[in-house]
């Protein structure tokens, strides 16, 4: 009996050794703090989204194999500006901009063909809250909503901050996520 009470014993340390590293390694021990950074400008080229959250990264995907295959416009960053917190609105009715930044400026013709097709606009150049979270796929996703936006709440509120939309950026080649939230006083 005791055999079987130290082997099950040493199958639960395991598991939670192995647990405890997953979760490191998608960045859940990581120390979440906030800048404020003048930020913006970027082009993002997105589709206005109604409903669950979780389709995000369908649209985004679309997106950017759109303008790959029928644009010949490669980028780099999938972004999403999430207007409602989905603990205070029905998940059908969330409103979201799903989409892509380019990576540089477009030539008039270029933006005109864009134009016909998605929803075009240049963010605001501006103070925003900032951090970065480690991307490595999607549980990093769901890590960083799980810390993310709990600290974000905490420190809008704490400086006296409006609440604002919420702005992730996948930015792929440096794996990571930036959560950015313009600065309302």
């Amino acid at each position: 009996m005791k055999k079987i009470i130290k082997v099950l014993l040493a199958v639960v340390i395991g598991l939670i050794i192995i647990l405890a590293s997953i979760y490191a390694y998608y960045g859940g021990f990581r120390t979440i703090t906030f800048d404020i950074r003048e930020d913006g400008g970027e082009i993002f080229v997105y589709e206005n989204v109604t409903g669950d959250y979780s389709q995000s990264p369908v649209v985004m995907d679309s997106i950017y194999y759109a303008l790959i295959n029928n644009f010949n416009i490669e980028t780099t960053k999938g972004a999403g500006l999430y207007y409602d917190n989905p603990q205070h609105v029905e998940k059908s009715k969330l409103r979201s901009e799903i989409g892509c930044m380019l990576d540089g400026a477009l030539d008039s013709l270029k933006m005109a063909q864009l134009s016909g097709r998605f929803k075009i606009k240049i963010l605001p150049r501006t103070n925003y809250i900032e951090t970065k979270f480690p991307n490595k796929g999607m549980v990093s996703t769901f890590v960083g909503i799980m810390k993310i936006y709990p600290a974000m709440t905490d420190f809008v509120e704490k400086n006296g901050y409006k609440d604002s939309p919420v702005m992730e950026i996948y930015d792929v080649p440096a794996e990571t996520i930036i959560y950015r939230k313009e600065v309302v006083k």
